[in-house]
């Protein structure tokens, strides 16, 4: 899968998980972009990208993220 298939389907995933069509994600979008992304929401956000591409992440890798560009690489290696 390529970079830009992914973020077709991470951008997706943020929508329906913050229920806001206008949510257009790119490597460096991070929480403090999204109104809603809170510690709650950020539980949620990571149990649908998981399910959306059929990976789990490690508790370190979650901690780990920074931005969107860093979920999506480690997302790239999961799928290798």
């Amino acid at each position: 899968m390529d970079r830009e298939e992914l973020f077709e389907r991470l951008n997706t995933v943020f929508r329906d998980v913050f229920d806001d069509e206008d949510i257009t994600v790119t490597d460096l979008t991070t929480a403090n972009d999204i109104e809603d992304w809170d510690s709650l929401e950020h539980i949620n956000l990571m149990a649908a990208v998981e399910e959306e591409f059929g990976i789990k992440f490690t508790m370190g890798q979650i901690v780990s993220m920074k931005n969107v560009g860093q979920m999506a690489d480690i997302i790239q290696e999961k799928l290798g």
